[in-house]
């Protein structure tokens, strides 16, 4: 496997891909569209951090279909393993596995081409998350070592983050929605770009629909 470190660009057209996992093939992004899916990998099949990690994702997996969004996994294993493992789980953990996992050959052309591979670490795929919409564009990626279990929580909070923020043209703060400084549920405003949108926004603020703590600092309450 080639070492080489290939990033895909946010907001870009998510490559190609046909694969094979444990529940068939699939073509990424073409057979998810209309839906959002988060493709997550990991180091290897029968190890303590990812077991607990893929039985976090099927423990979280209504609040990823509550949004419309999908869950697909991948190592370096053989499909055959990913199966076998799935199985362990599910005897074993409380919330059965039920997306597919990524294996075989497909799974190192996915990995050369997302850059699952960092050298520094070894030959095994790292802890990448890549969150793509209900278009097929990138919209988010993560990368976390070998050593560090992911928090599954702060993947469904980006996934509705993003969400909002394509609904609503609004942008989400630090910790959002529970940011100690501005409160709960509060969403940044996009800066004031002339004189007639800060008389908009100036306006709405004596009206009491959105406050401020600069004139280029707005901020609205999302409840």
């Amino acid at each position: 496997m080639s070492n080489k470190l290939s990033l895909p660009a946010l907001g870009e057209k998510f490559p190609h891909l046909e694969v094979s996992t444990s529940q068939g093939a699939k073509v990424l992004p073409e057979d998810y569209n209309g839906k959002w899916f988060v493709l997550f990998s990991h180091p290897g099949d029968f190890t303590p951090v990812c077991t607990t990690e893929f039985e976090s994702f099927a423990m979280h997996e209504k609040e990823f279909h509550d949004l419309n969004c999908e869950l697909i996994g991948l190592s370096l294993d053989s499909v055959e393993e990913h199966k076998n493992w799935i199985s362990w789980i599910n005897e074993n953990a409380p919330a059965p596995i039920n997306y597919p996992v990524i294996g075989d050959e497909s799974a190192i052309e996915v990995a050369n081409t997302l850059g699952m591979v960092h050298s520094a670490l070894g030959n095994a795929s790292i802890r990448a998350v890549f969150i793509v919409d209900d278009k097929g564009f990138l919209r988010l990626m993560m990368y976390y070592p070998m050593v560090i279990g992911r928090n599954i929580s702060e993947i469904v909070r980006s996934v509705k983050a993003l969400q909002i923020f394509d609904k609503e043209k609004v942008l989400l703060p630090a910790d959002y929605p529970n940011n100690k400084w501005l409160g709960d549920s509060k969403a940044l405003l996009i800066s004031p770009q002339n004189e007639e949108m800060q008389t908009q926004y100036e306006a709405a603020k004596e009206a009491g629909k959105i406050n401020s703590k600069a004139d280029w600092f707005w901020f609205k309450d999302m409840k």
